[in-house]
């Protein structure tokens, strides 16, 4: 399962990344990485970016982004 398959208000667990070193440097810094609980807050209504939240971070990345970022459900901690 992938982050841009989440719902708004679903939690997930980032197991893998599957991207370039170069956007994973940028994720890295923002806090998404393996291991990190990203929680969904909201996308947007033409459904091309998703906002989300990593420990006290609130982060806007696009669809296909979160394409790249495999996840596994996991229960909302908040």
């Amino acid at each position: 399962m992938f982050l841009s398959e989440l719902q708004k208000g679903e939690c997930g667990k980032i197991i893998k990344i599957n991207t370039d070193s170069v956007l994973k440097a940028r994720f890295s810094s923002f806090g998404i990485r393996r291991g990190s609980i990203a929680y969904i807050i909201e996308q947007t209504m033409s459904k091309n970016t998703i906002e989300i939240r990593i420990q006290n971070t609130k982060i806007a990345i696009r669809i296909s982004e979160a394409k790249t970022i495999e996840v596994e459900k996991s229960e909302c901690k908040i």
